[in-house]
């Protein structure tokens, strides 16, 4: 197993500060696109580079886009969750960048919900 470096260290601490941010209040919307192998091979990645992409060119402050692993709905990949602060989470469905660039325009911008690519609503535990 590898060492991990000092470098590397600073990477996780930054990393985690920065997905923390919306924990605490400090961003009003998280974007989490699922990652799992069966994500990345139905196109994840693109959904991803398509979120990061439109954050960056509406310059929005508010937005945090992450990452994490599967969530055990492989036959609806690429999946992506949205949360806004005081809200329930909306999980999409079926993902191309078109979608994706859909959701973020309608959805974060202008608060309007894409019901015809949510698969689900609320949390699991609720």
């Amino acid at each position: 197993m590898a060492k991990l470096t000092i470098d590397d260290l600073k990477k996780i601490k930054e990393r985690v500060e920065k997905e923390d941010q919306f924990r605490i209040g400090n961003k009003r919307f998280k974007i989490t696109v699922h990652m799992g192998t069966c994500g990345i091979a139905s196109g994840a990645k693109e959904i991803l580079d398509t979120f990061i992409k439109e954050v960056s060119e509406s310059n929005s402050e508010d937005v945090i886009v992450t990452t994490s692993g599967c969530i055990g709905i492989c036959s609806k990949e690429p999946l992506a969750t949205v949360e806004e602060q005081g809200k329930d989470p909306i999980v999409y469905e079926y993902l191309t960048p078109n979608k994706a660039r859909q959701i973020f325009k309608r959805h974060i911008i202008n608060d309007e919900i894409q019901t015809d690519f949510v698969m689900a609503r609320g949390r699991e535990q609720d």
